[in-house]
């Protein structure tokens, strides 16, 4: 990596514009102190919201041929670290054993600031999304890292994804509720908003709530800040 290497590079697995938008927003608000520039990229095929096993699995692909061509291109050499932003971390591990930059995966970030208080004792987490064909793969991701016996489960908003995209408003109350019944009959001490599109939401809920919500975009730029080379 280039010593002067002070970019980082967001990429989307959805295909929806407006969501990496966002989603770059949050990262460089986060980013900023530590003299970072965030830059977004859209992946070039697949849906614009990722809500199922078989377009999370096909969405790596596109995510590694997005993150190579930028590299390759003129401003590669500018790239410290590369965020995959959608919350199974497609082509994460794919990337990380390729680059030899730091690679971190939103849902990544999400689980280790989820498994540990702030004085860094174990904790029960769970998630709280609107996407139900992708539970088994949100649990599959938990057990990856290590975290399964302190995981409550996945609960899920009454609407799905889509309708909930339409309607922020909506979006915000029905995970609320997931949110509650996380904590309140699951036993989570802290809950995941699960989805990179749900990341304003997530932090409409965190300044809303006294739960701890783990917000995906903050976490995963905590997990990158900390594995970045520091400067001599």
């Amino acid at each position: 990596m280039a010593t002067n290497a002070r970019t980082i590079l967001l990429v989307n697995p959805n295909t929806n514009h407006n969501t990496t938008v966002m989603m770059v927003e949050l990262a460089q608000e986060a980013l900023d102190p530590a003299g970072l520039h965030v830059v977004g990229i859209t992946a070039p095929a697949g849906p614009p919201m990722i809500i199922d096993p078989d377009a999370l699995a096909t969405s790596a692909v596109h995510v590694r041929e997005a993150v190579h061509r930028f590299l390759a291109g003129p401003d590669g050499g500018t790239v410290a670290g590369v965020m995959v932003a959608a919350i199974g971390d497609p082509g994460r591990r794919q990337l990380a054993d390729e680059l030899d930059i730091p690679v971190v995966g939103i849902g990544q970030g999400s689980i280790y600031a989820a498994a540990y208080a702030s004085d860094g004792s174990p904790r029960r987490f769970a998630m709280a999304t609107s996407t139900p064909l992708l539970v088994d793969a949100l649990a599959g991701l938990v057990a990856a890292h290590g975290f399964l016996d302190q995981f409550t489960g996945v609960r899920l908003t009454r609407s799905g994804p889509l309708d909930l995209a339409a309607d922020p408003e909506r979006q915000f109350l029905e995970l609320a509720d997931a949110v509650r019944a996380a904590t309140g009959t699951d036993g989570a001490q802290a809950v995941i908003i699960a989805g990179g599109p749900l990341s304003a939401t997530a932090r409409r809920l965190a300044e809303a709530t006294a739960v701890d919500i783990i917000q995906p975009i903050p976490s995963a730029c905590r997990l990158l800040l900390a594995r970045l080379p520091q400067p001599a």
